[in-house]
C-alpha cells in the first residue's frame, strides 16, 4: 500500500510526533514513545507510517534509532491549506458582501 502525507497526518499521534520531532531535535523511539501513553508497539506502528510516508528519516547509532522530521515532505500539506484557505476566504466574503446587502435593504411597506 502507498501511503501518503494526508495519511501520515490524519491521526493525532502521529501529528503529536511530528510536533516533537518539529522542535528540532532528534529523538529516539524510547524518547518519543515516553510522551504517550500508548504501548511502545503501538507508537512504533505510528513511526513506521511516518517513515513510511517519507517524513522521518530513522538512523541506527549504536542500539539506538534516532528519528527526524523531514519537514519538507509536508509541503503538500501546506499548499493545499493554503489553496483551500484562499478558495474559503473568497467564499466567505461573498458570504459577508450577500448578508451586508440583505442588512441595508429597506424593508418592504406592510
Amino acid at each position: 500500500m502507498r501511503r501518503d502525507v494526508f495519511q501520515a497526518i490524519a491521526d493525532p499521534t502521529r501529528r503529536e510526533i511530528i510536533s516533537l520531532l518539529a522542535k528540532g531535535d532528534s529523538l529516539n523511539l524510547n524518547s518519543i514513545a515516553n510522551q504517550f501513553e500508548i504501548s511502545r508497539p503501538a507508537i512504533s506502528k505510528h513511526i513506521k507510517i511516518l517513515e513510511q510516508c517519507n517524513l522521518i528519516d530513522i538512523q541506527q547509532e549504536g542500539r539506538e534509532r534516532i528519528c527526524e522530521l523531514k519537514p519538507e515532505e509536508l509541503n503538500p500539506v501546506s499548499e493545499w491549506v493554503e489553496k483551500n484557505r484562499t478558495l474559503w476566504n473568497s467564499r466567505l466574503d461573498a458570504l459577508e458582501d450577500y448578508l451586508t446587502t440583505l442588512q441595508t435593504k429597506p424593508e418592504n411597506n406592510k
